[in-house]
């Protein structure tokens, strides 16, 4: 990565945390994402020109409550403190936090009260998106309320010492200018506004030159947008010195294995196809912990890569499509957030490899990626891709993964991507699959009692993964895809619609 100019965020345990580093990079400036705790010498490092701190569950007062280092307050640089780290840095500073009568969560009106550097005039009386338990009943001296909703505390400044604190979150959507309030914020720190695709891919294929030298490197495959446009990024830096490995897991969607090789054909790339399907149901047979299944397919995923590399003269790394969420929802390193999943590609790393790892997209948001795929010419047959799992069919089916589970899954999402295409609501979609659960229900075809196995059907809208709605699909659509899975399916005698926003579930069932 070349020299960008930086803005830290402080990650206190918010489930919104990661989408203020989104948001940040969509206004043009580049973001990191720390442990509330990263010693203050590595934050000074990085040279940051700002900082947030990010909102969280704790109360200031719990015992054993994500702490602020004071320092960091003293470093000439603005900060913006976001629900709890506004409540953080007032105590700190000497104001008063007090429980509010209720838990404020949802939709508030904000009213300006008072000059404010930060908020530009347009937020008064708009919709923000509140999420406490706590408030700030009494600011620091120095500081002035500039909004309230109600009798709570909406936003304060100290404009001299450059320290700002809104209670409410800019960064989701549910707030009407939560992005003009950011930019204000990114004005005020002195950003270029210089974080862009064209210099990304510039810079990054500048960095795997500089890396790799005159070595060989694998690419691990999977057909979708990310390890796509990991490859492209390395193949454009050092050319046919990549080998990409794509590999038949037996883990994948009917006729998929097929279908990315013909499309991968036409990119350009230099791909060899494995199949070791034997080898990876052979390695989860009578395994249900849906942990341990991620965990077994990225040793088993090594070890084929490993195989490959071997074949090949002077392989010295493994190239892989990790991104920033898969970082942040596999290793619980970003303060008090727990580890929600291990991905296949980060989590089920063997501790000794004999490749180096080398992750062009590790800094990078979903979104981000699929613009880039786009400027480095990929196809949207690629880049339009809806996202699947590293472990395939093996996270979608609840429990033991067997050759008869996978061929019943297999039918079944076949049917729901063939109807939802059909039907033209895959437009709007982010994600649209079925999952095989480990339960039978009693039903009745023809004349006769049957007990089989409940398909769920889920489907959601959303822009970057990392949270996500339920999708209204019609009424006439899921009858359809109902109607046909319980005919075709044989095994299958029940089909469910999962209504889960993420938070509070996954996209995912495992």
């Amino acid at each position: 990565m070349g020299e960008h100019e930086t803005l830290v965020i402080l990650d206190y345990g918010s489930q919104y945390t990661q989408l203020i580093g989104r948001r940040v990079r969509e206004l043009g400036v580049f973001s990191v994402i720390l442990p509330f705790n990263k010693p203050l010498a590595d934050i000074k490092k990085l040279k940051p020109k700002g900082l947030v701190l990010s909102g969280g569950p704790n109360s200031v007062y719990e015992k054993g409550a994500p702490s602020l280092d004071k320092k960091l307050l003293e470093l000439g640089v603005p900060v913006l403190g976001i629900c709890y780290g506004l409540q953080l840095f007032a105590l700190n500073l000497g104001g008063q936090v007090a429980p509010s009568k209720q838990r404020e969560y949802g939709l508030a009106k904000l009213k300006l009260s008072g000059k404010s550097t930060l908020l530009p005039a347009k937020v008064d009386g708009s919709r923000i998106w509140m999420s406490h338990g706590d408030h700030v009943a009494i600011p620091p001296t120095g500081f002035s309320v500039t909004a309230k909703s109600g009798d709570i505390i909406c936003a304060a400044e100290n404009a001299k010492r450059q320290l700002f604190g809104i209670q409410f979150h800019p960064e989701v959507s549910h707030t009407e200018h939560g992005r003009d309030i950011l930019e204000s914020f990114l004005k005020t720190c002195g950003f270029r506004f210089d974080w862009s695709s064209k210099s990304f891919i510039e810079e990054t294929t500048a960095n795997i030159k500089q890396l790799v030298g005159d070595a060989n490197v694998v690419c691990a495959l999977s057909g979708g947008v990310d390890s796509s446009v990991a490859a492209t990024l390395v193949n454009q830096a050092i050319g046919d010195r990549q080998t990409c490995i794509f590999v038949e897991t037996g883990l994948l969607r009917r006729g998929e294995f097929e279908e990315v090789l013909a499309i991968y054909k036409n990119v350009g790339l230099n791909v060899k196809a494995v199949d070791a399907s034997k080898q990876f149901l052979t390695a989860l047979k009578g395994v249900e912990d849906p942990e341990a299944k991620r965990k077994i397919i990225g040793r088993e995923f090594i070890k084929v890569f490993e195989t490959e590399a071997a074949k090949i003269k002077g392989v010295k790394f493994l190239v892989q499509g990790t991104l920033y969420p898969d970082v942040i929802e596999s290793v619980s390193v970003h303060g008090p957030s727990v580890t929600i999943k291990s991905h296949h590609n980060v989590g089920g790393l063997p501790e000794k490899m004999h490749l180096k790892l080398l992750e062009p997209l590790r800094d990078l948001f979903k979104d981000e990626v699929r613009i880039i795929g786009k400027e480095l010419g990929l196809p949207d047959v690629i880049t339009g891709r809806q996202p699947f799992p590293g472990p395939g069919l093996a996270v979608r089916i609840i429990g033991e993964v067997t050759p008869q589970a996978l061929e019943l899954l297999r039918q079944a999402d076949a049917i729901v991507r063939e109807e939802v295409i059909s039907g033209g609501a895959h437009k709007h979609l982010w994600q649209y699959f079925a999952v095989l659960l480990p339960i039978k229900s009693v039903g009745v075809m023809g004349d006769g009692r049957t007990y089989e196995q409940v398909i769920a059907i889920r489907a959601v809208e959303s822009s970057d993964g990392m949270t996500a709605d339920w999708a209204k699909l019609p009424h006439e659509l899921l009858e359809k895809i109902s109607s046909r899975i319980v005919s075709e399916v044989r095994g299958i005698n029940r089909v469910v619609y999962d209504i889960t926003s993420k938070p509070p579930g996954t996209i995912e069932w495992e």
